[in-house]
């Protein structure tokens, strides 16, 4: 019998043990951390409306689990201010896909730090209506902090995550249109001044529409050369009429041609009235002969804009005047 009965008291004491062990565990269970980039974006909160607009749109579970992302993330004062430019009274009220659109323009494929950012462009993961394959392009210009498409600026960087960065930024990045990138790249300073100058057509309202467009930009230095060639009066010597036509000849719509689908000896016919054409050639890279025989060489392709695309050109094209 008293055999019998430690063995009751060592079941019992035993049974107390596992308990306890039990219990303790139950109190020391940790909770895994979110640390993805909506985990952090939780946590912050000043990104509530962020987190808000990801949700609305789909995508927190995306940025919440594997991959790689950068993600440039407006504040609440910055969706405050992107609100008060639209019909929309909360970020809930803003069409989903219009939505899902200018969030994806904030979100890069890749890890991108601070000092990974250079003076150029790279691709988020937006699209606009004009192309169905090309994602849209953002212009980063650091020569002083980041800024992004020429408006946004990064006023906190390098905020690790598990999956990725994020960049803290002041406004809400729309969705570019030709006129954004233009005016955003400090490259087209010399085309920004003679597509606004006196006498000419309203070009900003017409390229900031629907489009599409792909338009042939000559750079700063392609207008001081054409600046030489017609020396001694200089661009200035040209009449805003022919000045327009001038313009006119390096756009193209309706059309949003990628490089890819560009062919040797392709005859190409801008918005210029009375028509002119001008030819690719490709040979030796992609170049454009213009009617009068120049030849620019195409050094920048496929900047993708919401309502067209842009290819940088070193020379400007000159129709026949």
């Amino acid at each position: 019998m008293k055999n019998l009965f430690k063995i009751k008291n060592l079941t019992l004491i035993l049974s107390l043990f596992v308990l306890l062990i039990s219990c303790n565990n139950d109190d020391n269970t940790v909770t895994p951390v979110d640390n993805s980039i909506t985990g952090l974006a939780l946590k912050t909160p000043d990104l509530s409306i962020l987190v808000q607009a990801l949700q609305r749109a789909e995508l927190a579970t995306t940025l919440q689990t594997s991959g790689t992302y950068t993600v440039f993330a407006p504040t609440n004062t910055a969706f405050t201010a992107f609100l008060a430019t639209t019909p929309y009274a909360t970020i809930n009220d803003v069409p989903k896909e219009a939505l899902t659109q200018i969030l994806l323009n904030h979100v890069i494929s890749t890890k991108l730090m601070a000092t990974d950012l250079t003076n150029g462009y790279i691709k988020t993961l937006a699209k606009g209506t004009a192309s169905s394959t090309n994602t849209l392009s953002m212009y980063v210009n650091t020569t002083a902090g980041v800024k992004l498409n020429g408006g946004a600026t990064v006023t906190t960087p390098n905020v690790l995550a598990s999956n990725g960065v994020i960049h803290v930024v002041d406004k809400v990045i729309g969705l570019p249109t030709i006129v954004t990138h233009a005016t955003a790249n400090p490259n087209f300073t010399s085309l920004v001044g003679a597509l606004t100058g006196q006498g000419q057509p309203d070009f900003v309202s017409v390229l900031s529409g629907t489009g599409p467009f792909t338009v042939f930009a000559p750079t700063n230095a392609a207008f001081t050369a054409l600046n030489t060639e017609l020396a001694p009066g200089g661009i200035a010597g040209v009449s805003a009429a022919n000045l327009t036509k001038v313009l006119q000849y390096h756009v193209v719509s309706p059309a949003n041609v990628l490089a890819a689908t560009l062919t040797e000896g392709q005859i190409v016919t801008p918005i210029l009235t009375p028509a002119q054409t001008f030819t690719i050639q490709l040979s030796g890279g992609a170049k454009i002969k213009d009617a009068n025989n120049r030849i620019s060489n195409i050094v920048i392709t496929d900047v993708q804009c919401s309502n067209g695309v842009i290819h940088a050109i070193d020379k400007v094209l000159l129709p026949i005047l």
